[in-house]
C-alpha cells in the first residue's frame, strides 16, 4: 500500500469532519432533519480533532519521536478515528424513517436533496479508518 493513499485519505477525512459540523452545527438541525443529537456531533467533532491532530503528527513525527512513542500515537489516532467513524454512522441513523403518530418527515437541504452526502463521507470515514489501520498494521505509513 502506498503512503500516498493514507495522505489522501487523511485529507478527505479531516474534510468529512470540518463539513460534517458546518452542515449539522446550526442550531436549527439541518442536512434534512430538524433535530441532530448533539452529542454525536460533538464527539465526531472533538474526536475527529484530536484524531487529525495525532495522525499527521504520527505520519509526520516518526523520525522526531521514538519508536514506542510513534506506536502508541498510531494507536491512539487509530481509536479516535475508530469513534469518528462510529460517531458518523450514529449521525447518519437520523436519515432512518421515523415512525409513530408524531414522527416529522425529512425535510430537503441546500447542500444535497437527501442522506447522500452524509452516506459517501460516512461510509467512505468507515472504509477509510480500516484503510487507516490495515496502513498500520503492514507498517506501511
Amino acid at each position: 500500500m502506498s503512503p500516498l493513499v493514507v495522505y489522501v485519505l487523511t485529507g478527505l477525512a479531516a474534510v468529512a469532519v470540518a463539513l460534517t459540523r458546518l452542515r449539522l452545527g446550526r442550531s436549527r438541525g439541518g442536512a434534512g432533519r430538524v433535530d441532530v443529537a448533539r452529542a454525536p456531533l460533538g464527539v465526531h467533532t472533538v474526536a475527529g480533532a484530536l484524531a487529525l491532530v495525532a495522525w499527521l503528527t504520527f505520519l509526520a513525527g516518526a523520525d522526531a519521536l521514538g519508536e514506542d512513542a510513534v506506536t502508541l500515537l498510531g494507536l491512539v489516532a487509530l481509536v479516535l478515528w475508530w469513534i469518528v467513524a462510529l460517531a458518523g454512522l450514529l449521525i447518519l441513523a437520523r436519515w432512518l424513517p421515523a415512525r409513530g403518530r408524531h414522527a416529522a418527515g425529512s425535510l430537503e437541504d441546500s447542500w444535497s436533496s437527501g442522506p447522500g452526502l452524509s452516506v459517501l463521507a460516512h461510509v467512505g470515514m468507515l472504509v477509510t479508518v480500516g484503510v487507516f489501520t490495515y496502513a498500520y498494521l503492514v507498517k506501511a505509513v
